[in-house]
């Protein structure tokens, strides 16, 4: 158990470093992605449930097309969106029973 928290206290600066070097190198992707966090941790659980019934079938705002296309051909932007967004919208979901 101590093993760990000193594994957790030298892995902290490296993924401070990691966070912030994405930040950098894409500054509209961190905008966004920061949008999408804040909306997540804002949003309660009828909310996000609500909206997921909603858009089921329809079709994705041009806009939003652009976004997934520019993280298709982009690889290391992909990488950096999601180290910012996969932790607070996985966890988000969890307590919302998204995911089991």
């Amino acid at each position: 158990m101590i093993r760990r928290s000193y594994l957790l206290l030298a892995l902290a600066p490296w993924a401070l470093f990691v966070g912030t070097a994405g930040a950098a190198q894409y500054p509209i992707m961190e905008k966004v992605a920061s949008k999408i966090v804040q909306k997540y941790q804002q949003s309660s659980c009828q909310e996000l449930w609500q909206e997921k019934m909603q858009k089921q079938g329809q079709a994705k705002p041009e806009m939003e097309e652009r976004a997934i296309q520019m993280l298709r051909n982009d690889p290391q932007m992909r990488n950096a969106f999601i180290n910012r967004v996969a932790a607070p919208i996985a966890n988000k979901m969890f307590e919302c029973g998204m995911i089991p």
